[in-house]
């Protein structure tokens, strides 16, 4: 019997591509660093530009922008949040 495959979820995925995205480095050094095949992390890279490069669905428009606001106000709210536990000790 052969060794099982393994298995990535969609965020992890995305996640990986971005490091190759986001950092410019190249898709062998975050392959390599995070342990998976070159290929694979080149073919989720691919998708994931694809992905970035199409146009949102136009109802989507106002649920990313709420969606932006939201994660903005939950960063606030965790940094208030941290303070005042340091505050309070």
């Amino acid at each position: 019997m052969g060794a099982k495959r393994k298995s990535f979820t969609p965020q992890y995925r995305r996640d990986a591509a971005h490091l190759v995205i986001d950092s410019g480095r190249t898709i062998a050094a975050v392959a390599s660093e995070i342990g998976i095949g070159e290929q694979l992390l080149g073919r989720w890279v691919a998708r994931e530009r694809a992905r970035m490069d199409e146009p949102p669905p136009a109802g989507d428009i106002n649920e990313r922008a709420e969606l932006e606001r939201l994660r903005a106000e939950n960063a606030q709210l965790r940094m208030d949040r941290e303070f005042l536990k340091k505050a309070a000790a």
